[in-house]
């Protein structure tokens, strides 16, 4: 009998018990491939040397110091560390211990600011469809994931939803991706005008979308053009770069290839590894400077706020991701994850796009390859994938409900950056059994 109240009641999951590289090993001996970082946690595998040393270094000195009394040199340290490689304009940390207090951090900071600036009418806050921006109650009000939303709907904060920059499924025919990307954007501007400018605070979006759609890049142009309106209209960008940040999609900061600067953005995941449950919450500094010369006090907080164990662990994870060779390396093992996907399943009668960028990737599963219809849910293919992947020792991330929250079935791959070329084959060689399997079920 468990005393654990696990994700699933009456889950029987093997145990973990060691890492080795890229891969997790089970009491039993068996050894899983991750090709999927648990959520694009693991960007550095389950064994990497110099962040166990960094974290023993840090608890050796000083284990804990609340934000209240103390700052810390580890949390000194990993600010620097970050602002040093952030977009333009950004320039102050806010540590977080994950994703869903990143982004509620980010959504407070951005009412504060408007009531720091004497327009305290502006509340509103505008996402897209098919997105996720996390689990607590704000960070669930903002993301479009309906079938997490649902049973919670009452509890939530008014949020407004216009498309998702979904090129496979939204683009026409006859329309080039530069009209796509503008037409999907100005959605944007609608939405503001049919609330009111001067009412709206924010828009957060990701800039690839991680595990609600699978990986899905924005087509080129979107983003400028978001930035664009966001500029025209005083509201501010909410970057959420929770899942595909630090690195995941071959530059540090995702939104760097888009071309834009965010306002607002966060980060998780990747920034500790899975050697420490850590985030942030970064800012421009006119909205810090707003705030430091108005209250003076930013109205939020947690205890384990700038943990220094898990600063000291996410310092070390950056100073590993910005040196010399290892985003180029992400890049170059992308491509090469792209390649060999469409090498094993572009043929694939039920694959119906591969897409991503870097070490992030999505495969779209399709009931029919020529009229893009999806499976049936009630078969539930993205759990006998991820149960047909255990069973042949890899790790990977399917969900459901990816073209409205209830059709469609992906599977999100996210492996270690250390990953080398033959544990890349095996990754497409053991996916395309685990969705024969699946299929044949």
């Amino acid at each position: 009998m468990t005393a654990l109240f696990h994700r699933r009641c009456g889950a029987d999951l093997p145990i973990a018990s060691t890492g080795d590289g890229c891969f997790i090993i089970d009491k039993n001996g068996k050894r899983y491939l991750d090709s999927c970082g648990g959520a694009a946690v693991s960007c550095l595998g389950h064994s990497f040397e110099p962040v166990k040393t960094a974290i023993q270094e840090q608890l050796a000195s000083l284990p804990f110091a609340h934000t209240s009394f103390f700052t810390t040199g580890a949390a000194e340290a990993m600010a620097q560390a970050l602002i040093k490689h952030a977009p333009a304009g950004i320039s102050r940390v806010y540590p977080l211990s994950g994703g869903s207090e990143a982004v509620e951090a980010a959504i407070k900071l951005a009412r504060q600011f408007f009531i720091e600036t004497g327009q305290p009418q502006r509340h509103k806050i505008i996402a897209r469809r098919q997105s996720y921006h996390g689990n607590t109650i704000g960070a669930l009000a903002a993301g479009g994931n309906q079938w997490r939303r649902e049973p919670f709907t009452p509890l939530l904060m008014e949020t407004s939803h216009i498309a998702p920059c979904y090129e496979y499924r939204d683009r026409k025919s006859d329309e080039s991706a530069w009209d796509y990307a503008q037409r999907v954007a100005n959605e944007l501007e609608t939405e503001i005008q049919r609330l009111g400018a001067e009412n709206v605070m924010a828009f957060i979006a990701e800039p690839v979308v991680g595990a609600t759609a699978g990986a899905v890049p924005p087509v080129p142009g979107y983003f400028k053009r978001i930035r664009e309106i966001c500029d025209t209209h005083g509201v501010l960008l909410i970057l959420d770069e929770v899942m595909c940040g630090m690195g995941r999609t071959g530059t540090l900061f995702a939104s760097e290839q888009d071309g834009i600067a965010p306002d607002i953005v966060t980060i998780a995941k990747g920034l500790g590894a899975g050697y420490q449950p850590v985030g942030a919450m970064l800012c421009t500094e006119k909205i810090y400077e707003t705030i430091a010369i108005g209250s003076g006090f930013f109205q939020h907080g947690h205890t384990y706020l700038a943990h220094p164990i898990a600063m000291a662990a996410a310092t070390a994870v950056i100073e590993t991701l910005v040196a010399p060779g290892m985003l180029s390396r992400v890049r170059e093992r992308g491509d090469m994850l792209q390649t060999l996907l469409e090498e094993y399943l572009g043929d694939h009668p039920h694959v119906g796009d591969i897409r991503g960028r870097g070490l992030f990737r999505g495969i779209e599963m399709v009931e029919s390859k020529s009229t893009k219809a999806p499976f049936d849910p009630a078969k539930r293919l993205h759990q006998k994938i991820k149960a047909a992947g255990m069973d042949a020792g890899l790790m990977c991330y399917p969900m459901g409900g990816t073209i409205d929250g209830k059709s469609g079935d992906h599977i999100l791959l996210a492996p270690p950056f250390i990953i080398e070329e033959a544990e890349l084959q095996e990754i497409a060689v053991r996916l395309r059994h685990s969705i024969d399997v699946a299929i044949k079920q």
